[in-house]
């Protein structure tokens, strides 16, 4: 019976040339095409398994397998085509976010200048205040709260504020009469920068019963860390939308849950 002849596989001859420049041509390659696809795929098990059939392949390579190696190149590539597909809400800054030209900024995610200070309890007060009187009388609302990254693109869709946040000023913004009630509210330090501004919702199924709001604060909540507060109009539930997830939040709980979701380390400041 004819056994695989691995002595006279790359591994074992890295002495020569061409097989130790084609292993650092692999890495090389494998980790040029790795950049971009890790900030398509802001998921675990996307990346686990890019990371893995990369390491499978060279592995194959390095001791002489080369169907092995060509069977795990067609899985890994489609299952790069797979996960870019069924997860559109993390690819959206490079392919459909036309809304706010995210994707000039798709490789570097931009950064707020130095952090001004202000009294930030206060603030946090006065968006508390609005949104519990908003939950009793049960007006829509949408407030992001921005964190590290700059929703300054995501302005440009809406209508530009820049005043001092306060609750009568929120309370006004998302009265159903006024033109500015549909849309989400950003929140910069102690500024609402802008109001009326139009987010793309998640694409991705949702267990019960959600609006447009609610899939909306989800869908920012998947591009970048900022902290967003919902207002149903149905029901004056409240619910905070942070890293793709939504959490429904008592009154009474709510001004100690947004300091905690404003104080988290966001898993996207790694990008």
């Amino acid at each position: 019976m004819h056994v695989l002849d691995i002595v006279n596989s790359p591994a074992f001859h890295l002495e020569q040339p061409e097989n130790w420049i084609g292993l650092v041509a692999t890495l090389v390659i494998a980790g040029i095409l790795d950049f971009p696809l890790y900030f398509i795929f802001r998921r675990t098990l996307p990346r686990i398994f890019i990371v893995v059939s990369e390491v499978l392949i060279i592995l194959f390579w390095l001791f002489g397998l080369m169907m092995p190696v060509i069977a795990m190149a067609i899985v890994l590539v489609s299952g790069i085509v797979f996960f870019f597909i069924a997860n559109q809400n993390e690819s959206r800054t490079l392919v459909a976010n036309n809304m706010v030209g995210q994707a000039s900024n798709f490789f570097r995610r931009k950064k707020n200048p130095a952090e001004v200070l202000f009294d930030r309890d206060a603030v946090y007060e006065k968006i508390r205040d609005a949104v519990l009187t908003m939950a009793d009388q049960k007006i829509g609302a949408i407030i992001t709260l921005e964190k590290k990254d700059s929703m300054t693109e995501f302005c440009h869709n809406g209508t530009m504020i820049n005043a001092p946040v306060s609750s009568e000023l929120l309370l006004t913004i998302f009265y159903k009469g006024t033109r500015l009630h549909d849309g989400a509210v950003i929140i910069r330090n102690d500024q609402i920068l802008a109001a009326a501004v139009a987010y793309l919702p998640t694409t991705r199924p949702l267990t019960g019963k959600y609006g447009l709001r609610h899939r909306a604060a989800i869908g920012i909540s998947e591009q970048v860390d900022a902290v967003t507060v919902v207002v149903s109009e149905e029901t004056g539930r409240i619910s905070i939308a942070y890293q793709s997830t939504l959490d429904t939040v008592a009154p009474k709980d709510f001004l100690v849950r947004l300091k905690e979701y404003m104080a988290m380390d966001s898993v996207l400041e790694e990008d």
